[in-house]
């Protein structure tokens, strides 16, 4: 479970940004979409880290 921020950005759109993974920020038209889109955002960045530093 991470943390999730969402708020509304400058071009409309919501922005959706988890502090615990620098850089991990996704946006969408809607709430529910920048959340959908995070959640793919934090798997990847994930993904990305486990085949950096395999185990």
């Amino acid at each position: 479970m991470r943390q999730v921020i969402v708020y509304s950005g400058e071009d409309g759109y919501f922005v959706a940004e988890c502090p615990s993974l620098p850089g991990c920020i996704s946006q969408g038209e809607t709430r529910e979409e920048a959340i959908a889109n995070i959640k793919e955002a934090i798997a990847g960045y994930i993904a990305a880290l486990e085949e950096d530093n395999p185990t």
